[in-house]
């Protein structure tokens, strides 16, 4: 199989180990122009030639991450990290009757992502659409290279108060915890990395809050 790429060049992928059931992995693995590599990520599910981040979604685990408040925190991640990063939705109208979330929630969150956090949300019906979508993605962005691309909605301007921003959305996180742990560890990256031994080398930050931090990005 070729899917699609800019100049018919290689794509390289970054997948999340835990996206091993969703017949994403199989299909890329098939495509001839994309080298696949797979191991465990903690923001986003798919890493497109190093600059562009996406994080798929089914309709069913969607709405869900809705009702339990992951979504907003996964956003905040996202938004967080440097490049250029997505949300796709996958599935159909009709599989939105089953969530038992209203169309108006959903229409709720929606709007959070793309004007408060600056996170599209592109539509797919299956997996293979979705891999073409992120491959058709990763050629726009590469045809986009030179031109400066503005996210819209609040983001904070100077790095450290996006840092700190960011990471003042995990409960039990204030102001004076947040600088610690960027002054400790450097960057979000180097954070969500960190096990909890390493995270409970911060001053004021303990086991509990540790096992916070870590259970929200997993």
């Amino acid at each position: 199989m070729n899917i699609m790429a800019p100049q018919n060049h290689s794509i390289v992928v970054v997948a999340d180990d835990r996206e091993r059931g969703s017949g994403v992995l199989d299909i890329m693995r098939d495509a001839d122009n994309i080298d696949l590599e797979v191991r465990r990520l903690y923001v986003g599910d798919y890493r497109i030639n190093g600059r562009l981040l996406f994080e798929r979604k089914t309709f069913h685990d969607f709405c869900v991450s809705i009702i339990d408040g992951r979504l907003f925190r996964q956003a905040r991640c996202l938004a967080a990290v440097a490049g250029q990063s997505a949300i796709i939705l996958e599935g159909t109208s009709s599989d939105l009757e089953s969530t038992g979330v209203s169309r108006e929630a959903m229409q709720g969150a929606l709007i959070s992502l793309s004007l408060t956090f600056g996170i599209p949300v592109l539509r797919s019906m299956n997996p293979e659409e979705s891999v073409r979508l992120m491959i058709y993605a990763a050629g726009q962005l590469q045809q986009s290279i030179g031109h400066s691309v503005t996210r819209r909605g609040y983001r904070p301007r100077r790095k450290r108060r996006r840092q700190l921003y960011i990471l003042q959305g995990f409960p039990g996180i204030g102001r004076n915890k947040a600088e610690q742990l960027i002054d400790h560890f450097g960057s979000i990256k180097a954070i969500v990395n960190a096990d909890v031994r390493k995270l409970t080398e911060v001053p004021g930050i303990g086991p509990r809050i540790a096992e916070i931090i870590l259970g929200l990005i997993e």
